[in-house]
C-alpha cells in the first residue's frame, strides 16, 4: 500500500503502512494532516481514519482503481517534479512539508526512500525513534513488535533478581538481628495455624531493638517510595532501569496508564507475591517461574503479569516517554 500525506496543500509520500505508523507514534505526522491511499475517494483527515489514535489499521481495499487526480491536487515543488520519472516521485519530503531544511542524500548506490526525508539513503533495516533520530540497533535475535524491541527474557529475570536483592539489602538490619536470636522456624511451616505464626512473629519483633526496627522500616519504605517514583515517571523499577528495559502499553507502545503501572503491575503483584511468600517461599518462586516460562513461549514475551495489565516489557527508548499528540 502506498500512502500519501499532505499539509498546507503540500504533498509528501508515498510511504508504507509501517512507516506511517512509526511517524504517527513519533509525532512527525499529526492527526490534523491529510492522507490518501488507494481505496479512498478523497483526501481525509488522518485522525478521522485512525479514530483519533496514533496507529492506523486500514480496512481491506475493495476497489483496485487508482485515482491519480486525488494525489495530484496539491502543490508540487518544481525541482522535485523536474527530476521525477513517475507520478510517485512528485512527492516532497516531510522536511519540506514541515518547513525544515532538506537533508542531503548520502549514497546513490543501493539506496531507497527514507521515510522521514523522501530522499535517498543507505538501506537500514532498523527504524529509530530516539532523540538522535536513529534507531536503537536490534540484533538478529531480538523480537521486534511495531516500533519497539522486546526485552530479552534474561534481562527481565536479571531485573527481578536486582529488585529482590535491593529488598534483601533494605531488610538486612532486621535479618542480622534475627540471626542472633533462637528462632523456631517450624512455627511458620504450619499454614493451617497462621494465627499462631503471626503471634510468634510479633513476639520476635518485640525482642528486636527499636533502633534496628526503625532503620529497617525506613530503608524498606524508602526503597518502596523510590521504586514507585521510577515506575510512575519512567515505567521502570530500579532493576529495569539498571538493565535498560521498560514497561509499555501493548497497544500504544508508550508509558501505560497510572492504573496499569501502579495498580495492576505494582500494588496488585506486591500483594499477590507477599501472600504467596507468606505461605511458603517455594510457592512464590514457582509462580515467578511460571510467569517467565509463559513469556518465553509467547511471540511477544507476554507472561501472566503482562496479560493481567495488558503491557509489554521492551528495551527502553526515550521515545516511549513522549506523550502522544492529542487531536485538536
Amino acid at each position: 500500500m502506498q500512502i500519501f500525506l499532505a499539509r498546507n496543500n503540500v504533498q509528501a509520500g508515498p510511504y508504507t503502512l509501517d512507516q506511517l505508523n512509526i511517524m504517527l507514534a513519533s509525532g512527525e505526522v499529526v492527526l490534523d494532516d491529510l492522507m490518501w491511499h488507494e481505496g479512498l475517494d478523497q483526501w481525509q483527515r488522518v485522525g478521522n481514519l485512525t479514530n483519533n489514535q496514533t496507529y492506523y489499521r486500514p480496512a481491506p481495499i475493495v476497489s483496485a482503481d487508482h485515482n491519480d487526480s486525488i494525489i495530484n491536487n496539491v502543490t508540487i515543488f518544481p525541482e522535485d517534479s523536474a527530476s521525477s520519472t513517475s507520478k510517485d516521485d512528485k512527492a516532497v519530503s516531510l522536511d519540506r512539508l514541515y518547513g525544515k531544511p532538506e537533508r542531503p542524500a548520502e549514497n546513490a548506490k543501493n539506496t531507497k526512500l527514507d521515510m522521514t526525508t523522501n530522499r535517498q539513503y543507505t538501506p537500514n533495516k532498523n527504524v529509530s525513534l530516539n532523540k538522535s533520530g536513529t534507531v536503537k540497533a536490534a540484533s538478529p535475535k531480538d523480537k521486534v513488535v511495531g516500533n519497539v524491541v522486546l526485552a530479552p527474557i534474561m534481562s527481565r529475570v536479571l531485573a527481578t533478581a536486582i529488585n529482590g536483592l535491593l529488598y534483601v539489602l533494605a531488610i538486612l538490619p532486621l535479618v542480622m538481628a534475627l540471626t542472633k536470636m533462637d528462632v523456631d522456624y517450624t512455627k511458620f511451616q504450619n499454614i493451617q495455624d497462621m494465627d499462631a505464626a503471626y503471634q510468634y512473629s510479633m513476639t520476635l519483633m518485640e525482642s528486636i531493638p527499636s533502633s534496628t526496627l526503625m532503620m529497617s522500616q525506613v530503608m524498606v519504605f524508602g526503597l518502596f517510595a523510590l521504586q514507585l517514583v521510577f515506575i510512575t515517571l519512567r515505567g521502570q523499577s530500579l532493576g529495569k532501569l539498571i538493565t535498560g528495559i521498560r514497561v509499555v502499553d501493548q497497544s500504544t507502545h508508550r508509558l501505560p496508564s497510572f492504573s496499569k503501572l501502579i495498580g495492576m503491575r505494582t500494588l496488585l503483584l506486591f500483594i499477590i507475591y507477599n501472600l504467596l511468600f507468606s505461605f511458603t517461599s517455594f510457592l512464590g518462586f514457582v509462580v515467578i517461574i511460571v510467569h517467565y516460562y509463559m513469556a518465553s513461549k509467547s511471540p511477544e514475551n507476554i507472561g501472566w503479569h503482562d496479560k493481567l495489565a495488558k503491557t509489554l516489557v521492551v528495551k527502553a527508548d526515550n521515545s516511549q516517554l513522549v506523550k502522544q499528540p492529542k487531536a485538536k
